[in-house]
């Protein structure tokens, strides 16, 4: 197995563990022994690989050290934030005391310190977890100082902005491989692209919001990213791209399935909302039907999740007024059940 990054690494200890636990229980069953000498180069074998891979990566030997990893990367992330907070707060709280050229110096002395910090970090931390928190500081930093500047030299606020944070932020996240980081990234360009649309549509790019068909673009590129580059050494990232593309084309339609004002189409809000709402069946139908078969799971979920909005959403205004309650539910769940028998017979076939 090419071991290329830490989740690799991950992956080659777990196929160790599960191996050995199944060499257990054939044991214990009798259905095969193996010799002293089988199982002492066997063991030498998997305690050499795994001495290798612990000193080259920081990963988890048993299911305790897994349990505690998650923990871990929850206050991480919770740290991350929080002191990412506190330093945008703290600015604001002493900024009044600073004069103008204090200002810029602190402004642009703090994102060099944050990314020269996150740089020894990742260059000593195998584990990642103060990387993570570093970085996210960094981005705040950046953003302090490209928002704060503008405000000091009476700069007009652009969309631009947005650009500059997705690619400090798509960067730091592609160098320190942290999900976190691309999540931020993408949230940042979505809202770039998007105030683009509506700029080109006539819209002030900040009220960019008010047309929900702004984000159709950017969940686009999101998709396409992956499908055509797929990240073999970034593990988790062509999830979190598909994830958000999927939000980013569904919410969107969602909203204009039930109000049809607010799209840019010149015709009637009720033609919008029934066009809507059969884009949005159809369209999560085929995300569940390519994610079946691409293997891609996160896609079936997705797709699920908006199916059962979509058909929610659409029983509700259709009965919810006219039917007793329980009938309402009854009709609702054994449409849902009918979507896990087939899904279960999908399954069943998967194993042939």
């Amino acid at each position: 197995m090419k071991i290329e990054s830490k989740d690799d690494a991950q992956r080659r200890i777990d196929q160790i563990n599960s191996f050995n636990n199944e060499v257990t229980l054939l044991s214990n069953e009798g259905v095969v022994n193996l010799t002293q000498e089988q199982t002492s180069t066997i063991a030498t074998y998997h305690n050499s690989i795994i001495a290798k891979l612990s000193h080259e990566y920081d990963i988890d030997k048993n299911n305790k050290q897994k349990n505690l990893s998650l923990g871990l990367k929850v206050v991480s992330f919770i740290t991350a934030l929080a002191l990412s907070a506190s330093l945008y707060f703290m600015f604001y709280q002493f900024w009044g005391y600073i004069d103008t050229f204090g200002q810029t110096l602190i402004l642009s002395s703090s994102s060099v310190i944050a990314l020269s910090i996150t740089y020894i970090s990742y260059s000593r931390d195998k584990s990642g977890y103060y990387t993570k928190i570093f970085a996210l500081l960094t981005i705040v930093a950046f953003i302090l100082n490209i928002s704060m500047l503008g405000n000091i030299y009476n700069i007009l606020p652009s969309p631009n902005a947005l650009a500059l944070f997705a690619i400090f932020s798509f960067v730091l996240a592609y160098a320190t491989n942290t999900r976190l980081l691309l999540g931020f990234a993408i949230i940042f360009l979505s809202s770039f692209l998007s105030a683009k649309v509506g700029t080109w549509s006539g819209v002030y790019w900040i009220y960019f919001g008010q047309h929900p068909e702004n984000f159709f673009l950017p969940a686009l590129i999101l998709f396409l990213i992956p499908y055509f580059q797929p990240h073999k050494r970034y593990y988790g990232f062509d999830t979190i791209y598909r994830v958000f593309a999927m939000i980013l084309f569904f919410v969107p339609v969602l909203i204009l399935s039930n109000f049809g004002g607010a799209s840019y189409l010149a015709i009637s809000s009720e033609t919008i909302e029934a066009f809507y709402q059969i884009v949005g069946f159809v369209i999560s139908l085929g995300a569940i039907w390519l994610g079946i078969h691409k293997g891609w799971g996160d896609l079936i979920n997705t797709g699920n999740v908006f199916f059962t909005l979509f058909l929610y959403t659409k029983f509700f205004d259709w009965f919810w007024a006219y039917m007793p309650k329980f009938l309402f539910f009854l009709i609702v769940g054994l449409i849902t059940l009918g979507m896990m028998m087939v899904f279960k017979r999908i399954r069943e076939g998967e194993r042939v």
